[in-house]
């Protein structure tokens, strides 16, 4: 009987010990512990899973850090390297001590080699101190939209009250990559700068069609995370995924349903609709994002009453409808004088 419960033990044993050591197989898409994807241009949610709940996001931190220096600081000022930068924990692009470089150079680094040191050199240089820096940030996030995210410090290092959202970072990547020096900085492969040359971490540059970015992540306590964007017809598309053991997979896979089931449809300011006998017009561009597989139908509906209408008048209401109901009202306004 002893031997029994002996063997029925070491038995629970093993299990235990496969479960804790698991990897995906290859071929196999391990789920995200929580993914969104985002149109650009307009933030239309595109597919999400998770999106609001509070996770550990590690080096994907630093796109916060990037887009505020980005912001903030004359990117050619040259800098002499604070001590408190040297030997920080983690992944490092090994900044020496009173080691001169630019801006540049340094948000490259954070990038393209996801460097700590630099996010401390970085945050140093533009608040004074990291605790300084760390303020800003969480201020900025807030208005870049993301209410659901707490920092503390530049780089993604495991911090309990250290978390954000997918949808969250999904809202502060779109935010960064409408600046045109972050995405050109996110999307290089190679760089070379005056003080130092680094090639991009981030596998999707490499693999995937259109990609333009952003950021990798990890640590033992986020997982596999990762921040990235990709164009196609037009249409750009930003993903996270957060704790997710094949990371570039899945980022593929939602990048791939997302371009074969959504486009961008495009009003120009300058199309012309007509209500009843007066030519009209909407007084700005309109982007929205349509169902591939959806016709859409526009209706002009009459506002104005009177007989006397003038060129700039309010005349009429636009709707655009999809399979699935109202997706756009704007107003409309007489080009002429009637």
């Amino acid at each position: 009987m002893r031997k029994k419960y002996l063997l029925l033990f070491c038995l629970a044993i093993t299990l235990l010990c496969s479960i804790i050591n698991y990897t995906a197989p290859i071929g196999v898409l391990a789920d995200a512990a929580a993914e969104i994807a985002m149109e650009l241009s307009t933030g239309t949610v595109l597919s999400e899973s998770n999106a609001d709940c509070k996770l550990p996001m590690a080096s994907t931190t630093k796109i916060i850090t990037a887009i505020i220096i980005i912001e903030d600081c004359d990117l050619d000022e040259i800098l002499t390297v604070d001590d408190k930068a040297i030997g920080v924990e983690g992944s490092s692009i090994y900044l020496k001590r009173n080691e001169e470089i630019d801006v540049r150079d340094l948000l490259y680094g954070l990038m393209l080699r996801s460097g700590n040191d630099s996010a401390c050199a970085l945050a140093i240089h533009h608040s004074g101190s990291v605790e300084k820096f760390v303020e800003t940030m969480n201020a900025r996030v807030k208005e870049m939209g993301a209410e659901s995210t707490s920092l503390k410090n530049p780089s993604g290092l495991p911090d309990n009250d250290h978390y954000t959202t997918a949808r969250d970072l999904c809202k502060i990547a779109c935010y960064a990559m409408k600046n045109p020096i972050f995405k050109e900085i996110v999307s290089t492969k190679n760089y070379v700068g005056k003080f130092r040359s680094y090639a991009n971490k981030n596998k999707m540059l490499y693999n995937y069609e259109g990609a333009n970015g952003v950021k990798t992540g990890y640590t033992v306590k986020a997982g596999r995370c990762l921040v990235s964007s990709a164009e196609r017809d037009g249409m750009d598309v930003v993903a996270v995924v957060l704790n997710c053991y094949d990371m570039y997979a899945r980022s593929e896979k939602i990048f791939d349903n997302c371009f074969s089931a959504y486009k961008l449809l495009k009003i120009d300011k300058n199309r012309v609709f007509m209500s009843g006998r007066v030519l009209c017009k909407l007084p700005s561009e309109e982007v929205l994002v349509v169902k591939n597989s959806d016709a859409v139908r526009y209706e002009v509906k009459p506002l104005a009453t009177g007989t006397k209408i003038n060129k700039g008048d309010l005349i009429a209401e636009l709707e655009i409808y999809d399979a699935n109901g109202l997706l756009f009202k704007g107003n409309l306004y007489s080009i002429i004088d009637n």
